[in-house]
């Protein structure tokens, strides 16, 4: 009798305890799980990007132009000192001076050659043709000497024979002939002296020439600002500022900038991932990094046609150009800024974050919080939250991770299975399109481990951005 009264009593403890340790594990479930709701409003998807102010126009503070005169024999000068950068300058004051040493040796060796060849050049010239001409003179003087002398000779003549006239008129005839070839070729000579003279004179005179120049280009070593503002170093192609010690080539003497900070830009790089969403009148939000309480509004400017490879990294990007719509005294070119450029806007639509997304073969869904694994539609995406076009309605509750009995929710919604099966075949299609026109760049994979694997491999759907 006892133990038949035993019995159900265990069986019945048994019961109780399993009651007890399924309600505890349930409401140990629920405290440990994070519930996020749907959302209903306006959404946008944003490109973030860092920039750099920069002036729309400015000034530029340039190494004098004659450098590039082709006989100078140097292919780029240093800068040996320079104001600070951010320095307030009047027009005709000092900014930098570059460095003489290659001018100066070049200087030096004009004034050799012009000392020790040119002028001696010039003077042994003057000389010898002075010599030359001089000894023609009296070449000639002794032709007309002797060419006097037959004229005597021949009147002398006049009563000897016939031969012996002949022969006196032969030799006045010979003798003046002697006399007009030896004063055509002095005329010729004192041509050709000329010439020589004119020659080593032009040397002379283009030596002299230079070196006028090349002291003239010196006195432009001291270089001055050619108007009031505020002086901001000139950058190279890779980023780095022309400073003291830097090379300034002789085909870009742009040394400093004196820019108009009435307008500014951003100047930013954006990969070639996101470059296909950006386009010139999009709106930008922009931070500068120096005033983080500070906010402004932008414009997409420019965006460029052909990508770039920055120093350092495998990866291409466009430059785009933001313009500041808002003026402010206190921003300064070369002041970091964060851009949010929005790409599309999105009015009274249902979004959700990340987090509760996951997919698994073609489907998309969501684990509520009422037990139901729910079948989505989705829709675009920006970094944080994606849009539900169909499944949820607003003020739905949603797992924020993986539910521990997550095998047990049944579907909902397999009336959107054939709609997204169709998604997925035009974006296979489209894909595909890109791909034949050489956009393969432009494709996005979800990356990997982001979310919560589990033995059927269901995974997050981990949507950083999305095709468009």
């Amino acid at each position: 009798m006892k133990k038949k009264i035993l019995i159900p009593l265990i069986i019945f403890a048994v019961i109780i305890i399993a009651l007890i340790i399924y309600s505890a594990s349930t409401s140990s479930e629920k405290a440990l799980s994070i519930f996020s709701k749907a959302e209903q409003g306006n959404f946008e998807i944003v490109v973030a990007v860092t920039g750099e102010l920069r002036a729309q126009r400015s000034i530029e503070i340039r190494a004098p132009g004659e450098l590039r005169n082709r006989d100078m024999r140097i292919s780029s000068v240093k800068l040996l000192n320079i104001v600070s950068e951010g320095t307030l300058v009047d027009s005709g004051d000092w900014v930098a001076t570059l460095d003489r040493t290659e001018i100066d040796l070049e200087l030096k060796n004009l004034m050799d050659e012009i000392e020790l060849r040119r002028e001696a050049e010039f003077i042994r010239t003057q000389l010898d043709t002075t010599i030359q001409l001089s000894q023609l003179r009296n070449e000639l003087l002794n032709l007309k000497f002797n060419r006097d002398e037959m004229e005597i000779a021949l009147e002398q003549s006049q009563y000897e024979p016939p031969a012996t006239i002949r022969q006196a008129q032969f030799n006045l005839d010979k003798a003046n002939r002697a006399y007009e070839q030896a004063l055509t070729n002095y005329d010729l000579k004192v041509e050709q002296a000329k010439a020589s003279m004119t020659d080593v004179k032009i040397n002379l005179d283009r030596a002299r020439r230079r070196k006028t120049e090349i002291e003239a280009i010196l006195q432009k070593f001291e270089i001055k600002a050619p108007a009031s503002g505020m002086v901001i170093y000139k950058r190279e192609r890779n980023g780095s500022k022309r400073t003291v010690g830097s090379e300034i080539n002789l085909w870009d003497l742009v040394v400093a900038e004196l820019p108009d900070l009435s307008i500014l830009n951003s100047r930013t790089f954006v990969n070639e991932i996101d470059i296909s969403k950006i386009k010139p009148g999009q709106k930008v939000r922009i931070g500068v990094d120096a005033f983080p309480e500070k906010k402004y509004s932008g414009v997409v400017k420019e965006v460029a046609n052909i990508g770039e490879q920055l120093p350092n990294t495998d990866a291409k990007v466009f430059e785009v150009i933001i313009s500041l719509k808002d003026k402010d005294e206190i921003l300064r070119p070369s002041m970091t800024t964060s851009n949010q450029i929005v790409t599309q806007e999105f009015e009274n639509v249902v979004f959700i974050p990340l987090e509760t997304v996951y997919t698994n073969d073609s489907l998309t869904y969501v684990y509520r919080k009422n037990g139901v694994r729910q079948i989505i539609v989705p829709g675009e995406a920006n970094e944080n939250y994606i849009i539900v076009e169909k499944g949820l309605n607003p003020g739905d509750e949603l797992y924020l991770s993986l539910p521990s009995n997550y095998e047990l929710f049944p579907f909902e919604g397999l009336e959107y299975i054939a709609e997204l099966k169709q998604r997925k075949t035009e974006k296979a299609s489209m894909d595909s399109l890109r791909h034949k026109k050489g956009l393969e760049g432009m494709n996005i994979k979800p990356s990997d481990n982001t979310g919560n694997n589990n033995k059927n491999g269901e995974r997050v759907l981990r949507i950083q951005r999305r095709q468009q």
